[in-house]
């Protein structure tokens, strides 16, 4: 099935709006159409995701190993815009779509897919399906809830995908509104507390996202179109940011073109590195040939380095606060174990297994490629925030007597690991070791999208039964829910990070990658396991272990429940034993991605 880029992409954000106009037009009393016509939207996208995935798959064999730097995400972007500086018609299968919006602030329609983005929205794909089926047993309002959710995931699809600033920005703020009145209406006793709890913090987190936006919008980008093309190598950048320059008459360039942002940033890092290396040898060893090279490179500096060291702190403190506050970071995430705790099982899901991974998206995607030089200065600092959300997350999950609360402090922990392989930044000569952190971290981002999902979704098979999530009153559910319990075992299993399942695999990349970076933040990551092991391990023998006669004769999971839960099992069990599955295709853009942001700071 061939389907043109600018419709796969489109119809893959926008069925979910589709279908839930469709849930609008149902009348009133035919609750079960609602949940079917919903349920059919998320399939559809679902579909849809499966065909990208395959034509994703399909390019990367079509450009081959030998030319794998063509197959990146940013490359494909520049051969699309010069096939449109020669009016040539663009590729339709090179998974780019880039269509001019509102011309006047230069803003653009513009989505596009590689390994990091792809692996996520096959992730929220997924989820959304199952969180769909788990909603089965909302009772009120469900025309509301069904609408909002797949609002919902049209805002979390169109973030993984866009590639303008603006437009992520929107994306970014659909996902706010709906997720409010999803905890506020349908969540529990407490629910209007934790849904303004967290409407608080995820706007504070956007506002300062906002800040920075602007802040690169308002860069000129003339200087850097004449840096360019003094320089070979760089001459299809060059052609790229001159049909930029013809096209602004004059006026001011500016942008919200995340993969030309990711240009500048790169560029203006390359210029701090000469500038350091030139004054650091003019310290020590005082010539006039230093001198004047520090005085060539200061003025090169000077008139081309369109994001200044200041410039990239400033903007990288900010996108920092904002996406920490979504993954949640310590100590910004005080609204998750509320929002959890009071949110309906499967907004629990999605919140957990989605909404905490845009944040690590954000440091991937924005923060980092922007703001090379900043992540490089604050890389021990950002590790440090990593390890302390690890273990604080572990320790606090061991005090939790709320079953819900508990698997709310073990997302903040596994997180953690999320921000330490991101911030592990070694050198050039050794940046593999920061590759293995950065897979690591997106790996243990799609192994705690299953996990977490899971766990909260089987939190919630016992609270419709038991009517409370008190870890102290359980106790002896293998005696009536056997089958229940062997599928818990499992998740809660591989969300300790057992060997042969998939929060395995993550954990240990991120841990290897944080060894040559800083053996103190390694070692505590590592011992950090223990402490996870001993939480899971508690919490499994006073939940399902010994003998409890007030549960008795509870009814063993249900068939709606086991569609659930089984493909929640099979890929912790699956994308365990053979981690290839994914890493053979999302590696290739994560390794790029760190072999540019090293490269960008190296010294010469």
């Amino acid at each position: 099935m061939n389907i043109p880029d600018v419709w796969l992409l489109t119809l893959i954000i926008f069925v979910p709006s589709l279908f839930a106009l469709l849930v609008l037009l149902i009348p009133r009393g035919q609750e079960e159409w609602m949940r079917w016509t919903a349920l059919f939207g998320t399939l559809l996208t679902l579909v849809l995701t499966l065909f990208l995935l395959i034509d994703y798959l399909n390019l990367q064999d079509h450009y081959g190993t030998a030319h794998r730097d063509r197959a990146l995400l940013g490359a494909r972007a520049d051969e699309d815009l010069l096939l449109a500086a020669t009016h040539q018609p663009a590729r339709s299968d090179d998974l780019i779509v880039r269509i001019p919006w509102i011309e006047r602030f230069h803003i653009e329609y513009f989505l596009g897919v590689d390994g990091i983005s792809m692996s996520l929205v096959l992730l929220t794909s997924v989820v959304s399906f199952l969180a769909m089926i788990a909603s089965w047993n909302i009772e009120r309002y469900v025309k509301g809830y069904c609408v909002l959710f797949l609002i919902l995931e049209t805002g979390m699809l169109g973030t993984f995908l866009a590639l303008d600033l603006f437009l992520f920005y929107i994306f970014w703020e659909v996902m706010l509104l709906p997720m409010y009145f999803l905890i506020g209406i349908w969540g529990g006793p407490r629910r209007e507390y934790a849904a303004i709890k967290f409407f608080l913090y995820t706007l504070l987190g956007s506002v300062l996202i906002l800040l920075a936006i602007l802040g690169f919008y308002f860069t000129d980008l003339r200087p850097l179109a004449e840096y360019f093309k003094t320089h070979p190598q760089a001459q299809q950048e060059a052609q790229v940011l001159d049909r930029l320059v013809q096209r602004a008459r004059g006026a001011a360039v500016n942008t919200f073109d995340i993969l030309l942002l990711h240009k500048v940033g790169r560029e203006s890092a390359r210029l701090e590195a000469l500038y350091q290396e030139a004054k650091s040898s003019a310290e020590k060893t005082p010539s006039v040939e230093n001198q004047k090279k520090l005085e060539e490179v200061s003025a090169l500096r000077q008139k081309y380095q369109l994001f200044s060291r200041d410039f990239q702190v400033i903007m990288f403190i900010l996108l920092f606060i904002g996406f920490a506050i979504k993954v949640p970071v310590f100590p910004f995430h005080t609204w998750l174990p509320d929002a959890h705790v009071e949110a309906p099982t499967p907004i629990s899901m999605i919140l957990a297994g989605i909404l905490l991974k845009m944040g690590g998206y954000g440091l991937l995607r924005i923060a980092y490629p922007i703001c090379p030089w900043a992540a490089y200065e604050l890389a021990w600092w950002l590790g440090l925030f990593g390890v302390i959300n690890i273990v604080y997350g572990a320790f606090a999950a061991m005090a939790q007597s709320d079953f819900k609360k508990l698997v709310a402090y073990s997302s903040i922990s596994h997180m953690g690991y999320v921000v330490l392989g991101i911030a592990v930044w070694t050198g050039l000569d050794r940046f593999q070791y920061w590759s293995w952190g950065m897979n690591g971290a997106m790996y243990q981002m799609l192994a705690h999208g299953i996990t977490s999902a899971g766990m909260f979704f089987l939190v919630g098979v016992i609270y419709d039964r038991v009517h409370h999530r008190d870890l102290n009153a359980l106790g002896g559910l293998n005696n009536s829910m056997p089958l229940y319990s062997g599928l818990s075992a499992v998740i809660f299993f591989g969300a300790m990070g057992l060997p042969g399942l998939c929060g395995f695999v993550g954990e240990f990349f991120t841990v290897l990658g944080t060894w040559n970076f800083d053996r103190v933040y390694a070692f505590l990551a590592a011992m950090t396991v223990v402490v996870t092991a001993g939480y899971i391990l508690w919490t499994i023998q006073r939940v399902y272990l010994g003998n409890n006669p007030r549960y008795e004769g509870l009814p063993e999971i249900d068939a709606r429940e086991l569609t659930v839960a089984i493909p929640l099992v099979v890929l912790t069990v699956v994308l365990g034993v053979w981690p290839p599955l994914v890493l053979e295709w999302m590696e290739p853009s994560v390794t790029g991605l760190v072999r540019q942001l090293a490269a960008a700071v190296a010294i010469p």
